[in-house]
Formats: structure tokens, C-alpha cells, sequence
């Protein structure tokens, strides 16, 4: 019998429709262990019953509208609960200013218990069960995702699957001697299997963890992919998967709409290999969405893959076997960034090209800053036609956002630099890394707004893609780098404190004020969400197509949806710079206002256009 008959009818049927292909996943990758399998059959069922009358509602009416999420509705924020409003209860006592920010999409950063000092800002989980103290507790987590379905606000939060804490209960038995929770890690008794690892497998951080395996003090030898406090998790044990589903269960139990699975690619090791994008990894998150689609199918997966668009899009899984709803678009990031330094938009134009090509349904996420560094993984064998060499590029792009590359505004900081690799990593907010923070200094007020028309731009830019626009909290009112992390011994030694400072309520205040640079560029993004909410072309279904504009340093974008169109154009210079058309074109910038028609048009420097056509 594939289920109990006390089983629910809804439960039941939604069961019974994935049951052979989650038995015969579940089979394959563990070793027909149906005892495991039926044991987390019946733990999902468990969840199923715990979850809340109003979040299965919620699943109800989000089945209805498989895609609600692909439409040109949804805005999103990422935040930290302690640098936003220092817990929960202060983020839902903020619920007004996120509304009025035009958000309904808030990405909480990982809050869950970890300890202070190796944490990796919250990425080393020591209780999946429990809120960070600090921050509040799961009631106050509960009480905030509820106040933000009130305000129809969708709710992420990170789910840290690869690794836990060396401080996790699972951990601490291991470190005693307990081998069934050794089992649920990667133990060695001595250093040849780890060596054996060492020769396939690349390094995360080379500079500030060198290394995939630490040694501990008694010995013995465990695999830390990321740092050594970050203990990996063995997903070859079924053990390790039914738990971890369940800790993922309980949290959406919660309230929360978006799982976002951290570190995805790096989950299933094989010696040998360079264990990351596996075949298995594949087969464990489409298990995974199969868990989200009986339990609680409201609920989206997010996956973090930080790779090229080629394994990427893999992520996706088919449209018959789909996994993850959502991605990061990565790659753009850093090539946005490339752009805003070289000018040059061809890389960016590659970029756009190549992503009008995947399959419509493809949601990504689309940011300009994150909580983390930037990382110049671009298209090196692409920009060598243009004569950019990958070391020297890096080190160009690098000195630029730093401000020693001469007449560069801008003021970022690096992190993990490995100077045998002419490798490193950047840091900084959107403000400062286009300019703001050094026209402020010098108190040069043409620079500070060409500094604010290339931060209004990006966002134009990024509003523009196809998918979901998400913020990082801070962005929206021009918040400036936070060196006072130096200070910090518990912070100095990660420069990515620089972009992660507490949210400025005082800057926040002058959100109002035109004559403001917050209020300048707040109410230019507010604007500009207002306009994509209320045009459909923007939604994420749409066709979209680069346009030649003849002229390198400005982006074009055609989007096209039930016979609306849009032309955008983005000058990356600080130039005025003409744009070409093929054809005449004739329309409404939506921005101005302002009536177009001509074969060409002129951008301010850092400016841009939506033409809607007529």
C-alpha cells in the first residue's frame, strides 16, 4: 500500500500522484532502504498536519496560479532582522516602510542559532530549530511571516544544507566518538582519503580557509568545504537527507514562502570528482521540490548556484521534472559591474543575448548588490577578443572599484585577495561602488549627480531583466560603505562588513526630500517599480531581445508581450551618448513622459530610456 488510509484526502491524492517517481528517486540514491523512505513518508505527513489552516490556504490559491511568482508584480528585499530593526519584532514594526518601499518579496538573511564568533554571518547553523536569542524567537518568527501575509508580502529565508556548525548537537556527539552521527558527516581517521579528495577538489576560500578537510584535536580528520567551524554534511547517509527535510519542513511550517537552498551545487561528494554540480545533487533537489509539492505546494525553492549560466540553468531540472522554481542571476551581476568600469557593454550584451534564449519559464532573481562579495567570474575567453586578459582584468577591475585606478569615483574594499593567483573578491554598497561616497567627501556636486544617475541607471537596468527584482536593504536610500566593521574584533577580519552596516533610519527620514540624494534616488526607484508594476511587458514571460545600438557604450533591450513592446536603452557612460534604431521608432518614454519619434536618441550621461510603443 503506497500510503495510510487515515492519510488526509487532499494529502492522499497529492501523494499518490508523485509516489512512484519519489520512491524510485529515493530507491536509487539510496540503496532501496524503503524502512528510510517510508519513514520520511510518514514525517511529511506529520508536517502536512502541523501546517497551519491559513498557510494551507495559501497552498490552495497558490495551485490555482502555478507561476504567481513570474509576473512583473513582485519587488523584493534582502535584509539582515538585526541591521534592518535589530530583531523580529522590530521588522514587523517596520512592515509600513517595507510596504511603502513597494516591497512584497523580503529575503530574511539567515537568523537562526549560531555561534557569534564563527558563524560566517549566520551560514553555520547550530540549531535548525531555534532563532539566533538576539533576534527574537520562532513565535516571533511566526508572528512576522503572518503580519507579512496580512500585507500580501512573500517571506524567503535561507535554508543551510551543505554543512552545520562544529557547535550542532549532530557535531558535538560526532567530536565524542558517536559513530552513527560521525556516519552523518565526512570522518577520517587519517589523511589518505583527504588527500585523495584534495587532488579534484578546488578550494572555496584558498586564502582565508585553505584547504577542504581540518584537522581537529584529537585527531581525526573532518571535511570543511567552506571553514573549518562548517562541518560537512554526508548526504550519501539517508539519515542526513530525511532529517534535513524535515528541518527544512518545520522551518516553512513557520510562515515561510521561498526556501532558498544555500550552496546547492556542493552537497553530494565523490571521490574523484571535484564533487560539485554531481548528477546526485540533481536527484535530491527534484526529491525536494517532490516534498514541497505534497506537503506544502505554495512554497518555492530558490536555488544559490553560483556558477556560469551552463550549470545554471541545469538547476531548473525539465518541464517535466522540475526542481528549483527560482535562480540567482548571478553572472550579470559581475557583469554589470565589469560594464560600469570598462564602459563597455558588449560583455553585457553577450550576456543579455544568451539569456533571451532560455526557456521562458526560467525565473531568475535579479540583483545589483547581495549580502556577499563580488566576484569577477566573467567571460574571459570572450573579453580576450577585445584584448582583456583575465589577471590583468581583474587586477584593472579591482583598483577601479577601489579608487586607486585613476579618476575611478569609486570607493569598495577587497576580500579574499590572493595575490599568487591575481585573484580577489569585491566589497562595497551600490552607492559608494558608483561614486557617491567620494562626490560627498568632496563635496563636488556634479560628480555627486552623475554618481546618482549611474545608481538610478543600474536599477532601471535591473529592473528591466526578466524575473524578480530584488534590493539589498540600504540600496533604496543611497546607504554609503560601513568602515566602522574595522573596529569590530569580530568583523574586521571580513571586508564584506563593508556593504553589511546597520540600515540608516536617519538617512531613511530624508526619503521625502527631492533636494536629498536619499530621497533622489528613493523616489527614482519607487517610480520605476510603480512603472514596471503596471506594464505588463515587464512581466517575466515576456520576449526579450538585444538591440543593436551601434554605439558600445549603450545597452539595448527589446521586451515584447501580447503585442506591447518595449525599447530600454542604458548609457554606461559618462558621456551623452546617441542611440540608434532599426527603423523608425515611436512611442512614449515612460519615466518622462516624453513623446518619441526618430531614427536615433540622445542619453545623458548615466541616463536611460523605456519607450513604450505605439
Amino acid at each position: 500500500m503506497k500510503h495510510s488510509a487515515a492519510w488526509e484526502k487532499e494529502f492522499a491524492e497529492r501523494f499518490e500522484e508523485r509516489f512512484d517517481e519519489f520512491k524510485w528517486l529515493y530507491c536509487e540514491v539510496y540503496n532501496n532502504d524503503l524502512q528510510a523512505f517510508y519513514w520520511l513518508c510518514g514525517a511529511m505527513h506529520e508536517y502536512y498536519e502541523k501546517r497551519g489552516a491559513s498557510l494551507k490556504k495559501l497552498d490552495r490559491e497558490r495551485k490555482k496560479t502555478p507561476f504567481w511568482y513570474s509576473t512583473n508584480k513582485l519587488f523584493g528585499m534582502m535584509l539582515y532582522v538585526d541591521n534592518f530593526a535589530g530583531d523580529l519584532k522590530g521588522v514587523k514594526a517596520k512592515i509600513d516602510y517595507i510596504k511603502e518601499s513597494g516591497i512584497n518579496y523580503l529575503h530574511l538573511m539567515p537568523l537562526l542559532k549560531s555561534p557569534k564568533d564563527r558563524s560566517d554571518g549566520g551560514y553555520a547553523v547550530a540549531d535548525f530549530k531555534r532563532v539566533q536569542p538576539e533576534l527574537g524567537t520562532m513565535k516571533d518568527l511566526e508572528a512576522l511571516t503572518a503580519e507579512c501575509h496580512k500585507n500580501d508580502i512573500s517571506v524567503c529565508l535561507d535554508f543551510v544544507m551543505n554543512h552545520t556548525s562544529e557547535d550542532h548537537a549532530w557535531a558535538k556527539a560526532a567530536r565524542a566518538g558517536d559513530e552513527e552521527m560521525r556516519k552523518r558527516y565526512f570522518f577520517f581517521d587519517n589523511w589518505d582519503i583527504p588527500f585523495q579528495f584534495e587532488r579534484t577538489v578546488p578550494q572555496v576560500f584558498p586564502t582565508t580557509a585553505p584547504g577542504n578537510f581540518t584537522e581537529l584535536e584529537n585527531g581525526d580528520i573532518v571535511m570543511t568545504t567552506f571553514y573549518p567551524y562548517q562541518w560537512d554534511l554526508n548526504y550519501g547517509n539517508c539519515v542526513v537527507f530525511n532529517d534535513m527535510v524535515c528541518n527544512m519542513l518545520s522551518l516553512i511550517n513557520r510562515g515561510i514562502d521561498i526556501i532558498r537552498l544555500d550552496a546547492v551545487p556542493y552537497i553530494w561528494k565523490e571521490l574523484g570528482t571535484n564533487c560539485r554540480n554531481l548528477p546526485t545533487v540533481h536527484k535530491l533537489v527534484r526529491m525536494m521540490r517532490l516534498v514541497c509539492e505534497i506537503v506544502c505546494p505554495s512554497v518555492l525553492l530558490l536555488g544559490e548556484v553560483v556558477m556560469e549560466p551552463s550549470k545554471v540553468a541545469p538547476y531548473f531540472g525539465t518541464k517535466e521534472k522540475p526542481e528549483c522554481h527560482m535562480l540567482y542571476n548571478v553572472t550579470t551581476m559581475a557583469s554589470t559591474w565589469h560594464t560600469v568600469a570598462t564602459k563597455d557593454v558588449r560583455l553585457l550584451n553577450r550576456q543579455m543575448q544568451q539569456l533571451s534564449e532560455l526557456p521562458k519559464d526560467y525565473v531568475f532573481l535579479n540583483y545589483l548588490r547581495c549580502h556577499d562579495d563580488i566576484g569577477w567570474g566573467l567571460d574571459y575567453d570572450y573579453l580576450s577578443s577585445f584584448g582583456m586578459s583575465e589577471v590583468p582584468h581583474k587586477k584593472f577591475l579591482n583598483d577601479y572599484f577601489t579608487g586607486k585606478f585613476e579618476g575611478s569615483p569609486s570607493r569598495g574594499e577587497l576580500y579574499n585577495d590572493d595575490e599568487s593567483l591575481g585573484d580577489a573578491r569585491l566589497c562595497g554598497t551600490a552607492a559608494s561602488l558608483c561614486g557617491m561616497e567620494t562626490a560627498l567627501e568632496k563635496e563636488d556636486k556634479e560628480a555627486l549627480r552623475q554618481a546618482i544617475d549611474c545608481d538610478v541607471m543600474l536599477h532601471a537596468y535591473m529592473l528591466t531583466q526578466s524575473g524578480i527584482p530584488v534590493i539589498y536593504s540600504g540600496d533604496e536610500i543611497a546607504q554609503l560603505n560601513d568602515r566602522g566593521y574595522h573596529g569590530d574584533p569580530d568583523k574586521k577580519a571580513d571586508s564584506r562588513y563593508l556593504h553589511r552596516g546597520k540600515f540608516d533610519w536617519e538617512k531613511a527620514e530624508r526619503r521625502h526630500l527631492q533636494n536629498s540624494v536619499e530621497g533622489a534616488v528613493y523616489q527614482a526607484i519607487l517610480t520605476l517599480e510603480r512603472i514596471r508594476s503596471q506594464n505588463e511587458v515587464f512581466t517575466a514571460s515576456a520576449d526579450f531581445s538585444v538591440i543593436d545600438t551601434v554605439n558600445d557604450h549603450v545597452l539595448g533591450i527589446r521586451r515584447e508581450y501580447q503585442g506591447k513592446r518595449l525599447y530600454a536603452f542604458f548609457n554606461f557612460s559618462p558621456q551623452e551618448q546617441p542611440a540608434y534604431f532599426d527603423g523608425i521608432l515611436s512611442g512614449t518614454e515612460l519615466v518622462s513622459g516624453k513623446k518619441v519619434r526618430g531614427l536615433s536618441e540622445t542619453l545623458k550621461p548615466y541616463g536611460f530610456l523605456w519607450i513604450r510603443c505605439e
